[in-house]
């Protein structure tokens, strides 16, 4: 998949201090996600059913300490 176009916007999660941030793309019926201090590197491609999901879980880990 080509995301050389592909307009990324950092997590609400993540800080401003440069530290561990993630970018996540829009891609219509996917969501993408990437480390911002490796925009080359790897990309997690999921659907949106999967994202919810992850989204959830971390949000439950988080809140469970």
């Amino acid at each position: 998949m080509d995301l050389t176009s592909t307009v990324w916007r950092k997590s609400t999660r993540s800080g401003n201090n440069g530290g561990n941030c993630v970018e996540i793309a829009n891609l219509g019926d996917l969501i993408a996600m990437r480390d911002s201090k490796d925009p080359e590197g790897p990309k997690l491609i999921l659907t949106r059913t999967h994202w919810r999901s992850l989204a959830a879980h971390l949000k439950a880990s988080e809140r469970d300490g």
